[in-house]
């Protein structure tokens, strides 16, 4: 437990099986302001949950007031299932998107992703009305196709390290100028894909976009 949030690890139910996850919920009984889940990089190359930029997009989010969760794809860590290419995976967003309803129905959700966990879960969040906001952390955009954001209109916030090796900035800025709704791109200067040496940019970026909502009554 922190100041911030009381921290739960459990298995949360998912369609190919038990999916390892860890819920980070306010402090001394506060309410949540929305909940938003951060889905972690590619399994096959060493993604987890316990990436040190999802953490950080965690953090982020865990100050601004919200619940967050945090879970394995199917076949990574203690997530039962194997590896599925994206597709399974978006059944596991979904697992991910309906806990966080059933659990927090009066507050908006967000969901946000880091490189594979970008692709995979925006679509997800994209599709599902009870999300209001998108994260997107190094969009792969150099082999991945984002072509479904262009029917999105949700508020989305993308950051990306200029010098990220998965995706070109140039290719990423044509996306996001193109895309319906309110948008925002964050481009930390002389960083690569994982924001090495200056990953509270990243953490800043979140904060500040953040700030504010959803308003209070």
């Amino acid at each position: 437990m922190s100041a911030n949030h009381e921290s739960k690890n459990f298995f949360l139910a998912g369609p190919a099986g038990k999916l390892e996850a860890v819920l980070w919920t306010p402090a001394h009984g506060a309410q949540a302001g929305f909940a938003a889940v951060v889905c972690h990089p590619h399994p096959l190359f060493g993604g987890t949950f316990h990436n040190k930029v999802v953490y950080q997009a965690a953090k982020a989010l865990d100050a601004c007031g919200g619940a967050v969760l945090r879970f394995n794809f199917r076949g990574t860590g203690l997530s039962e299932g194997t590896h599925d290419r994206g597709l399974g995976e978006r059944d596991d967003v979904r697992a991910a998107v309906e806990f966080l309803a059933g659990h927090f129905s009066d507050v908006p959700l967000v969901v946000a992703g880091f490189s594979f966990g970008c692709w995979v879960g925006l679509r997800v969040g994209c599709e599902d009305e009870r999300v209001k906001r998108l994260i997107g952390i190094g969009a792969p955009v150099n082999d991945s196709d984002f072509t479904y954001l262009e029917k999105c209109s949700k508020a989305k916030l993308f950051v990306h390290g200029s010098n990220d090796e998965f995706g070109d900035v140039k290719k990423l800025m044509a996306l996001v100028n193109g895309l319906p709704g309110e948008k925002e791109l964050v481009v930390v200067d002389g960083v690569d894909h994982f924001f090495k040496g200056k990953i509270e940019e990243l953490g800043k970026a979140i904060s500040e976009w953040m700030e504010g909502w959803p308003a209070r009554e």
